[in-house]
């Protein structure tokens, strides 16, 4: 059961503080305009794709992913959602916060620490 927990952790980790950090790397994406669907599509594609600010943290956050579908693969799923997509949640507010975005209210941090205690007892 702990290498299922360290999974889901890893992964919420991956998944949670990528967040703002894709978020800020696809700055910049909104001053592109073309004429066409499909030209927008792709100027918006390669600024993305060839923006390292953008490709690491996708990548990071992917990888997330694998470490999730691994960890699932032996794990109960009805445990595992929930663990991991809450405590993503709460990297993400870390993430942000640490990069400069908004700090959490004292109403959002109560939130995340009884998060963070609901899982404690999931796992427990």
């Amino acid at each position: 059961m702990l290498e299922h927990g360290m999974g889901f952790i890893l992964t919420a980790i991956c998944w949670g503080l990528t967040n703002p950090f894709i978020k800020r790397g696809s700055e910049g994406i909104e001053k592109i305009k073309k004429d066409t669907w499909l030209a927008q599509t792709l100027a918006e594609a390669w600024f993305l794709f060839t923006s390292w600010k953008y490709i690491l943290p996708l990548a990071i956050n992917l990888s997330g992913s694998a470490v999730y579908y691994y960890t699932l693969s032996s794990a109960d799923i009805t445990i595992a959602v929930p663990i991991t997509n809450s405590l993503a949640l709460v990297f993400t507010v870390l993430g942000g916060t640490l990069i400069g975005e908004k700090r959490p209210t004292r109403k959002e941090i109560i939130g995340m620490l009884c998060i963070v205690l609901g899982v404690g007892l999931c796992v427990t």
